[in-house]
C-alpha cells in the first residue's frame, strides 16, 4: 500500500463536499415520503446465488449462472418477495465494464419477470480486505463468508490517492441505470469502517479504517449527485448504541455523514432483543425520513422472522434479510464459526432460508413468510 502523506490525507478528510447550485442535493424529506409512499411494504432478502461464493463470482462472465439466478428468483417470489439487495464491485467494472452492465442489465430483467426490484450495492467494507479477480477460492466447509471480498478493498481503500480510480465505475453504473425503475434505491457504501477481524485477516486490513472509508463516502456522495439517479440512495448505519442513533451529535463521524446523505434511512437489526429493534426505530424515525432494514436474521440469537417481521410490518418498515438459498457463502453457519469449529450443519440455521433444491429450512417459517407477505 502506498504512503500517504498527512496534508493530503487531513485536506480529503476535511473536505466537506458541498453542493454547488449546479448540483443536486440530498432528497427534500416530502420528496423521499412521496416516493416511499407509493411503494409497497418492500420484503425481500440479500441475494447472491447458491453456486457463487462472492460478489466477483456471482458476476464474472465464466460463472455468471443465469439458470440458477432464474431458479432462485422464481422461490423467491413464490414467497412474495419484492425486493432484493444485490452486491457488485468495482473490480468487474474494471475488467470488462460492458460485459458488466450486460450482465446486470440480464439480472434485472429475471428480476423484473418474477415482479423484484433491485436495490444495489456499490462498495462494501466487509469481510476479506484483498480481493482479487479470476477464480474465486472453493468454500471453506462449515465457515461462515469464507470467501466474501470487499470493495474496493485494502490497496485501493488505504491510499488516498487512489480513491479517483472508483470514479468511472461508481458514475458509469449509476449513470446506465439512472432512471430504470427495474432499480428500486442505491446503497452507495455498505458497513463502511467495518474491520476483518477473522483469523489471518487482521493484517491485511486498513490502518485507522475510519478516516480513509470516510473520505471515499464522502467522494462517492459526490459523484452520486453529480448523477443524480432518480431512485433515492442511502448507505446504512450498523453499529453503536441506539440509544443514540437518533441524536447526531452523539454518532461516529462516519455514521452522522451517512445519515445526513441518505434520502432515505436505512439500517442494520441483527439483535436478538426486540426492544433493542424497537430503540432503534424509535432513534431513526427523529429524522423524518422512511426507514429501510437491509440487513437482518439471526435466528441462533433470537432475530427471527416470527420475531422481527411484524415490527417491521407494523411500521411499514422495509424488511430485506440477509441470505436466501444455501449454497458457496456457507451462511447457514453463525459468524462464530470463525472461532468455533462446526463439523456438521447447524441444527439453527444463522442466514438463508432454503436449500439449494427449494426445499425449506422450516416450512412453518416459510409459511410465516408467505402470510406476512401476502398482508403487504
Amino acid at each position: 500500500m502506498k504512503t500517504t502523506s498527512l496534508l493530503l490525507l487531513i485536506g480529503l478528510i476535511s473536505c466537506n463536499y458541498r453542493s454547488t447550485p449546479e448540483m443536486p442535493t440530498r432528497w427534500s424529506t416530502d420528496k423521499a415520503w412521496e416516493w416511499y409512499d407509493s411503494q409497497p411494504w418492500l420484503v425481500g432478502t440479500n441475494f447472491n446465488p447458491s453456486t457463487s461464493i462472492n460478489q466477483l463470482e456471482f458476476w464474472q462472465a465464466e460463472t455468471f449462472d443465469r439458470e440458477t439466478i432464474a431458479r432462485e428468483l422464481s422461490w423467491s417470489a413464490e414467497l412474495g418477495m419484492n425486493i432484493h439487495r444485490v452486491y457488485l464491485h468495482n473490480l468487474l467494472w474494471d475488467q470488462d465494464s460492458t460485459g458488466f452492465i450486460e450482465r446486470i442489465n440480464t439480472y434485472l430483467s429475471i428480476a423484473d419477470k418474477y415482479d423484484i426490484k433491485t436495490m444495489l450495492v456499490l462498495l462494501d467494507d466487509v469481510w476479506h480486505p484483498v480481493p482479487i479477480l479470476g477464480k474465486q477460492p472453493a468454500p471453506v466447509p462449515h465457515l461462515h463468508n469464507s470467501g466474501w471480498v470487499q470493495a474496493p478493498g485494502a490497496e485501493i481503500l488505504g491510499d488516498t490517492t487512489r480513491h479517483d480510480e472508483l470514479e468511472a465505475y461508481i458514475k458509469g453504473i449509476l449513470t446506465r441505470f439512472a432512471n430504470d425503475d427495474r432499480v428500486i434505491v442505491w446503497d452507495l457504501y455498505n458497513e463502511p469502517d467495518n474491520v476483518a477481524s477473522q483469523a489471518g485477516r487482521a493484517d491485511l486490513e486498513v490502518k485507522n479504517k475510519h478516516i480513509f472509508s470516510l473520505a471515499l463516502l464522502k467522494k462517492v456522495v459526490k459523484w452520486t449527485r453529480e448523477v443524480n439517479p432518480s431512485q433515492p440512495v442511502t448507505s446504512g448505519i450498523w453499529r453503536g448504541n441506539p440509544e443514540n442513533w437518533g441524536t447526531l451529535d452523539s454518532l461516529p463521524e462516519i455514521d452522522k455523514y451517512m445519515i445526513e446523505n441518505s434520502d432515505i434511512i436505512s439500517f442494520h437489526a441483527y439483535d436478538g432483543d426486540m426492544k433493542v429493534i424497537d430503540r432503534k426505530i424509535k432513534e431513526l424515525k427523529k429524522y423524518g425520513r422512511p426507514l429501510l432494514c437491509t440487513e437482518y436474521l439471526a435466528r441462533g440469537t433470537g432475530n427471527t422472522f416470527e420475531s422481527v417481521l411484524p415490527i417491521f410490518r407494523k411500521h411499514k418498515i422495509a424488511a430485506i434479510n440477509w441470505g436466501l438459498v444455501f449454497g458457496k457463502t456457507n451462511t447457514i453457519y453463525p459468524w462464530e464459526s470463525w472461532s468455533k469449529e462446526y463439523r456438521s450443519e447447524p441444527k439453527v440455521w444463522h442466514h438463508d432460508i432454503l436449500r439449494n433444491d427449494g426445499s425449506p429450512y422450516s416450512e412453518a417459517e416459510v409459511e410465516f413468510i408467505t402470510n406476512a407477505t401476502k398482508e403487504k
